[in-house]
């Protein structure tokens, strides 16, 4: 059997050539595709982000864990950690386009859900830029974000670099990060700047990770799959910038 009868045979056959090896005309439109998905789901989730608030979730996640229990926040985590790995594998199905958009769909809205309480709190903070006033950490947190994916992503194009050798240590680093959470839960520890810090580090990483994904690993019909690879990359990174400025910032 030939490559091109192998390629042709694969489960993963419909999904085209990878990006890198397609010719230039199809690697351009899966990467426009893909970053176009990717600006959907940005729009998306602070779409949904407005109906949450506008249907007063705040005020009802706001009382569910005002007890002072863990439990609410071990609920949280379970059903993203859940819904997060079948949002994953529906948007990397080979057999409906319309299960990858479910998938892509369901991770934004859970994110959006994830985002509530620390939006909620993070209203009550400022940062002070001088002649502008008081600025919302939301919004600083917001265009640093996007000022960081960009800068990682444009380093990304111009040198092609192939970061998939940091795979081992993100993934590591993101277990780590998960069982200090846990016991932070656990043990009511607050985990403090440098928490943050070194999760902006790591959804870095992710992002180069990523982004080198698209333009070396993905195939040229896996712009769904791509777009939620990367969103989950900005929200991790929006999450612990928002955190970090909200330490280094004044309540109103």
């Amino acid at each position: 059997m030939t490559a091109a009868e192998f390629q042709a045979n694969t489960p993963y056959a419909r999904f085209g050539t990878f990006a890198i090896d397609a010719p230039v005309d199809a690697r351009r439109t899966f990467i426009r595709k893909t970053y176009t998905h990717l600006a959907m789901a940005i729009y998306a989730f602070v779409a949904l982000e407005w109906l949450l608030f506008a249907v007063g979730v705040d005020e009802w996640m706001m009382q569910w864990f005002a007890g002072g229990s863990m439990m609410p926040m071990l609920i949280m985590l379970g059903a993203f950690i859940g819904t997060s790995w079948i949002a994953n594998y529906w948007a990397h199905s080979d057999t409906s386009v319309g299960l990858q958009y479910a998938g892509l769909f369901l991770y934004v809205l859970v994110e959006a859900i994830i985002f509530v309480p620390l939006l909620m709190i993070a209203q009550g903070y400022a940062l002070e830029f001088g002649a502008v006033g008081e600025v919302s950490v939301i919004t600083v947190a917001a265009i640093t974000t996007l000022l960081m994916f960009g800068g990682l992503t444009a380093a990304v194009f111009f040198t092609r670099q192939d970061f998939s050798f940091l795979r081992t240590a993100l993934w590591i680093g993101g277990a780590a990060a998960f069982a200090l959470i846990l016991v932070s839960i656990f043990a009511g520890l607050h985990l403090g700047v440098w928490f943050s810090v070194a999760m902006i580090v790591l959804a870095c990483g992710w992002i180069l990770y990523d982004t080198s994904n698209v333009l070396h690993h993905y195939r040229t019909e896996q712009h769904v799959a791509a777009s939620l690879a990367l969103f989950a990359s900005v929200a991790l990174l929006f999450w612990y910038v928002l955190r970090l400025l909200m330490a280094l910032s004044s309540r109103d």
